[in-house]
């Protein structure tokens, strides 16, 4: 036999890890403490619950808690809601988030910006109350 060149490589170089690994479909293993579900969902919907409140303050300059009080809970549960299920679907079919990742939409970002998100609707919510108004 031949030596093998080095320059030659198998079909399976160079393909990622995670590319190659199964993703659990599990509903343990999606909503445990180190699945992807809670995360995901529950930063998506700090995104989408400390935009909607800035954006209905600086329009209206009602506070967070009248927002809430004046039928913007319901709203936001309705509309929370759609994305779990809209987020859950591609989990239980097996599609990962890091492959669907893209360069600028990375899923690290989503998560980092999910993870600020949830941060800026507390300081939000703690800062109307310390100040007994609206921040805007």
């Amino acid at each position: 036999m031949a030596a093998k060149d080095p320059k030659e490589t198998s079909s399976t170089e160079g393909v990622s890890p995670s590319s190659s690994t199964k993703v659990s479909t599990k509903f343990g293993d999606l909503f445990g403490f180190s699945g992807p579900a809670p995360e995901i969902i529950n930063g998506r919907a700090a995104m989408l619950g400390f935009v909607s409140a800035i954006a209905v303050e600086v329009a209206s300059g009602r506070d967070l808690l009248s927002q809430l009080n004046s039928g913007g809970l319901s709203w936001f549960a309705l509309t929370a809601g759609l994305m779990a299920v809209g987020t859950l679907v591609p989990l239980f079919n097996g599609i990962s988030r890091e492959s669907t990742s893209q360069p600028i939409f990375s899923s690290t970002a989503e998560m980092w910006n999910g993870r600020f998100a949830m941060l800026g609707l507390l300081a939000l919510a703690f800062t109307e109350y310390v100040k007994g108004g609206p921040l805007v």
